[in-house]
């Protein structure tokens, strides 16, 4: 017989679900289903004002720009500040960037540096919530249960990627990429609501610190002390910037040449969403000792897209390959996020984060702005084999990092959130973190 005790432990959730994480998931969720179909919206606004390759890419890097100029800035902020707030306010600046967006779009035919300016006010908005939310996410779980956390957090952001690709693409085709945009706007107003109900009572304060140069200073010296970090970085700071040319540029231009246009485009990003919800949902019953070894493995597939556009193949073929490309490319997402949740220390989260997003995009601004003249210097199909190319050797470059090859996961997990107790005669003689960062390649 059940008692009305027994009633809420049965209706309660996971312990690492917690309120904090909850909130998290679900904003990730609504903002990642407006923001992948105001990723097509955006590219084909771009062309039915007219525009080609080249203009499709100069609005992708005017996003892109501004995101790598105040990532390092917002990182720091986010370790300073209240996080949730950052993440309010950057949510704010989306919503309003996008709405005016959106009502250009519908007003009649924006012009290209209206489009450019409206976009590097989004990527602004985003170099801040970065660092925030990824600091947030990462300090909201503890225990050995953090990569199953981290993988139902992916495996419900990546679902609204599955709905949101596809969607994005079908209501463009059908109602035009303004009421996508506007869509976008209201997603992030919602999402931004939520994230102000975020509870920071446990979080531990932080001391004054010896302002913004000197915060910058600490997380570089944090970042640069890990190969495997560093590392990593800069294997996708190459890697995204080829994939963010193919995606943003490459990618639309093959759906409306040989693909049907956005609709069938939308479809196959929606197969890259499904692919991801499937990696994650396989990441919540398997570890890997390994992290970054198994982690780095499933990078080489990402090669594959480039490739099938470059054929190109037929649309059902490359949902194939978009959903094979998501499916690794979780694996690696779950791994990197229990590698840093496992290794970096609280306080220096966001800015560790920031400077692994900034690396990350630092050079996608460059790739989407050059694919244009790319593709008229080498033509769409060489710029597109390219791009496959250099993917599979900044990935093989990285496993000659022996910490990418060697780090492991933790079986009973000490974080560097909750340092174990020191024995009495080592009190103050340690790093406080309680991580041994030499014996983790992280010295």
């Amino acid at each position: 017989m059940t008692s009305a005790a027994d009633t809420p432990s049965r209706l309660r959730g996971p312990a690492w679900a917690g309120r904090n994480y909850s909130l998290l998931t679900a904003a990730a969720f609504i903002t990642n289903l407006g923001s992948q179909g105001a990723l097509i919206a955006a590219a084909f606004a771009v062309l039915e004002t007219g525009g080609d390759g080249g203009d499709v890419g100069l609005v992708a890097a005017a996003r892109t720009l501004p995101l790598v100029l105040f990532l390092l800035i917002g990182g720091a902020v986010a370790d300073r500040l209240p996080r949730h707030r950052v993440m309010v306010a950057a949510n704010a600046l989306n919503c309003l960037s996008q709405a005016a967006f959106a009502a250009l779009v519908l007003a009649g035919e924006p012009r290209l540096w209206q489009m450019m300016l409206l976009t590097a006010l989004g990527g602004s908005g985003q170099a801040f919530f970065s660092p925030a939310a990824e600091g947030m996410l990462l300090s909201s779980v503890q225990g050995e249960q953090a990569g199953r956390a981290f993988a139902v957090f992916r495996m419900a952001m990546q679902g609204a990627a599955l709905g949101g690709a596809a969607l994005g693409g079908a209501m463009v085709a059908v109602v035009g990429p303004g009421w996508v945009l506007a869509a976008d706007a209201a997603a992030f107003a919602l999402a931004g609501s939520l994230r102000a109900f975020l509870d920071v009572r446990d979080v531990p304060a932080r001391g004054p610190g010896g302002g913004m140069l000197a915060d910058l200073r600490e997380g570089w010296h944090e970042f640069i002390g890990r190969p495997w970090l560093w590392g990593i970085v800069l294997q996708f700071s190459v890697a995204n910037a080829v994939i963010g040319a193919v995606d943003a540029v490459y990618g639309p231009l093959v759906a409306r040449d040989h693909l049907g246009g956005p609709g069938p485009w939308g479809l196959a990003l929606g197969f890259f969403g499904a692919g991801t919800v499937a990696g994650a949902f396989l990441m919540t019953r398997w570890k890997p000792r390994r992290l970054l070894l198994a982690g780095t493995l499933c990078v080489f597939p990402l090669a594959l897209p480039s490739a099938a556009l470059a054929v190109p193949v037929p649309i059902g073929v490359l949902c194939a390959v978009m959903f094979l490309t998501g499916v690794t490319l979780e694996v690696f997402g779950v791994s990197w996020m229990t590698a840093l949740h496992q290794e970096i220390p609280e306080d220096k989260l966001s800015r560790v984060s920031a400077y692994d997003w900034f690396g990350s995009v630092a050079l996608i601004p460059l790739a989407t702005a050059l694919a244009g003249p790319a593709e008229t210097a080498f033509g769409r199909t060489a710029s597109l084999w390219g791009c496959a190319v250099v993917v599979v050797l900044v990935t093989a470059a990285v496993l000659c990092v022996p910490d990418v090859r060697n780090l492991t996961r933790r079986t009973k997990q000490v974080t560097a959130h909750t340092p174990p107790p020191a024995a009495p005669d080592e009190v103050g003689d340690e790093d406080p973190t309680g991580v041994n960062t030499r014996a983790t390649g992280r010295g």
